[in-house]
């Protein structure tokens, strides 16, 4: 275990504090510490100092008197500036918003981490009501790779990401629309989950419907599970809400797609999945390579996509300036039709429909997370690349989104540049359970990466 409390996972920590070893209060200095040292990477759009240190003195009084609010009692956390949290403000990286908004209102997931006693640091940074896979705003700058700051942390949730991998907080929580945990999570070296649609409630509601989901960071498969467990709690204010799922599927039958049979991958982090594969079979797992074969979802993501996100600029008003491509994406947007919108629809429901019936076959899907290391922080595509849209570089991702099964992405080593490679475990619907179990035999086949800066 590394000397460094900042890079402590959270079921470490919490035995520390059940032992008596360690104290919440340590844990939240060393965390607005590491808050402190890497400022550069910008991965908080609000600090609350003062409210974090206040609930680790309480933390640290209930563990004494032996009535923990719950298993993550006093752990370090942080929560995406997309979710309102009372007392904080709620920017969403956008000057649309409105910064005099009253901030007395919780969303399901805050009022969670509070219920539960977890320690609140702060918000993260988003790129604008998260829109796009990278991470930047107006408000807030660029929020930079903790391995390379010249590189992006991905996004929208990168701040969520770099906090986690840098050791701001043990936890976060986020948002993921189209890969907005799982990209960051690949980029930064870390673990995120996308649960089954309605696992986690939401508040208020996202007009991107169901390919909205809330999902947990960690660095640990075992810190997102328990996490998960907790968020997963009834909230009256989600109609889609669902009750928690059963136990894993044992013995697991998977299938292992490279490349979804249209995405090119590079060489180095194909090789990195394909080993952690091999490696999966040589615990006697029955693996077969067969990809999915659904239709290329991208037109139809492109619709929904650029559908709700215009709307959601809609309904905050005002002329103050936005994120250029976020301005392209919402004239794209006003061209679509209703006919469109519909058609698209249809096609995210034959999407769940081949996956539903793909998974009557396997248990779980593995895929890379990313076909691609980080590249520049400050772009929305790749330089040099021809692309012209992020959703181009991120084929894995918000497939699973459109079918609203769970999805979680593992980090499985790193490239010859020294950046993190992730791989992609999605099961059917309600098979959460499934896929962290999955996910934790890979962990442990693949030992979580060592940050650069931590001690032996």
């Amino acid at each position: 275990m590394t000397s460094d409390l900042s890079q402590w996972t959270a079921e470490q920590l919490a035995a520390a504090y059940a032992s008596g070893d360690l104290s919440p209060v340590d844990a939240t200095k060393a965390a607005l510490q590491a808050i402190d040292a890497h400022d550069d990477l910008r991965a908080f759009a609000y600090v609350d100092r003062e409210g974090a240190l206040n609930q680790a003195v309480l933390s640290e009084q209930r563990w004494a008197d032996g009535r923990a609010l719950g298993p993550l009692d006093g752990v370090p956390a942080s929560i995406k500036d997309l979710f309102p949290a009372r007392g904080l403000p709620t920017l969403r990286g956008s000057r649309r918003t409105d910064p005099a908004q009253p901030w007395d209102a919780d969303s399901p997931a805050a009022a969670t981490l509070r219920t539960n006693g977890l320690v609140l640091l702060g918000k993260t940074t988003t790129s604008e009501l998260g829109w796009k896979g990278v991470t930047d705003n107006l408000i807030d700058g660029i929020t930079r790779n903790p391995w390379d700051p010249t590189l992006t942390a991905g996004g929208s949730s990168g701040g969520s990401g770099v906090a986690v991998r840098a050791g701001m907080g043990a936890v976060s929580v986020a948002t993921d629309a189209a890969g907005s945990v799982r990209i960051p999570a690949a980029f930064c070296g870390v673990v995120g989950f996308k649960p089954t649609h309605g696992r986690i409630p939401m508040h208020p509601p996202s007009v991107l419907g169901t390919l909205a989901h809330a999902g947990p960071m960690a660095r640990s498969v075992a810190d997102v599970a328990a996490l998960t467990d907790l968020l997963a709690a009834r909230d009256h204010r989600d109609p889609s809400w669902t009750p928690a799922i059963g136990d894993p599927v044992d013995p697991v039958r998977i299938a292992f797609s490279p490349a979804l049979g249209r995405v090119t991958v590079q060489p180095e982090i194909a090789a990195l999945v394909a080993g952690t594969v091999a490696a999966l079979a040589g615990t006697g797992l029955h693996i077969e390579e067969v990809d999915p074969d659904f239709p290329d979802p991208a037109s139809a993501f492109d619709v929904l996509w650029s559908v709700g996100v215009a709307h959601i600029v809609r309904r905050y008003g005002g002329t103050a300036p936005l994120d250029p491509g976020l301005q392209r994406l919402i004239e794209r947007g006003a061209r679509h039709s209703t006919a469109d919108y519909l058609d698209a629809q249809s096609a995210l429901a034959a999407l769940g429909v081949a996956m539903g019936e793909f998974h009557t076959r396997f248990d779980v899907l593995i895929t890379p997370t990313m076909p691609i290391e980080p590249f520049a922080a400050g772009h929305d595509v790749p330089p040099g690349s021809g692309l012209t849209d992020w959703p181009q570089w991120t084929p894995f991702t918000y497939p699973f989104n459109m079918s609203r099964q769970p999805a979680l992405s593992v980090p499985i080593g790193l490239t010859s540049r020294g950046l993190p490679a992730g791989i992609q475990i999605a099961g059917p619907r309600y098979a959460d359970s499934t896929v962290l179990a999955v996910g934790a035999l890979i962990e442990k086949l693949r030992p979580a990466l060592a940050y650069p800066q931590e001690d032996a």
